[in-house]
């Protein structure tokens, strides 16, 4: 498993300056495109190799979180790449697959079997993230076409709430490899909760912006969004 750490690794430490790089750069641009890629596919990697190393952890953790992450970025990145806001297989499965880690999870959270060591807590709250994504996940199934707002409001939550995983894993959960004068300093919530501030940001915007041009225009077939 030392390889697939190492891969596990390096998919973190792409995916923070890519996801950055994302989150400044001119939204529809090309280096927006770019790194945006670039971060989808470094998450993916992420939460793959999570998947496959948590049961291997002391004592064993459950791949459902990694699983949680591959989905949030596989989701956000089909939103962006369909411009025309047509939901198809893709959707159907990635809805299935939601609802049923909700349940999983939900049963986990009533059982005690997900309980974490600061409680049950975060495991409800995740849960009922989880589902609220497959409803809505439902509901744009049901609704397609979705509007260009619509769309960009599915990719812009999705994505940054995948980047919150990211930035919180390192800057909160892997404290120790930062200087000495840094770890359990409170301004490290500030980059770790930044997704946060950029996704509600980005939503006002997309929602009621009156000068808002939509960004993320329907890339051409083959190219990436």
């Amino acid at each position: 498993m030392n390889i697939v750490m190492a891969i596990h690794i390096a998919g973190g430490v792409l995916a923070l300056p890519a996801g950055t790089i994302a989150v400044a750069a001119r939204k529809g641009g090309r280096l927006h495109a770019w790194s945006g890629t670039l971060f989808f596919g470094a998450m993916l990697v992420l939460g793959i190799t999570a998947a496959l190393l948590e049961p291997w952890r002391n004592p064993p953790g459950s791949p459902i979180g990694g699983l949680i992450v591959c989905y949030f970025v596989a989701t956000s990145w089909m939103a962006a790449r369909r411009g025309d806001g047509r939901t198809g297989r893709f959707e159907v499965i990635a809805c299935a697959a939601a609802l049923g880690l909700g349940a999983l999870m939900l049963y986990g959270a009533f059982t005690g079997a997900g309980a974490t060591p600061v409680g049950r807590g975060p495991v409800f709250a995740m849960t009922g993230l989880v589902l609220l994504a497959g409803l809505l996940d439902l509901n744009a199934i049901l609704r397609a076409p979705l509007s260009r707002a619509q769309r960009l409001s599915r990719h812009l939550w999705r994505m940054c709430f995948a980047f919150f995983i990211a930035t919180g894993s390192f800057f909160l959960g892997q404290q120790d490899v930062l200087p000495a004068a840094w770890q359990r300093s409170p301004f490290l919530l500030v980059p770790a909760f930044a997704p946060f501030a950029v996704m509600a940001f980005w939503l006002v915007r997309v929602r009621f912006g009156r000068r808002f041009r939509p960004s993320l225009p329907a890339a051409p077939e083959g190219s990436p969004a």
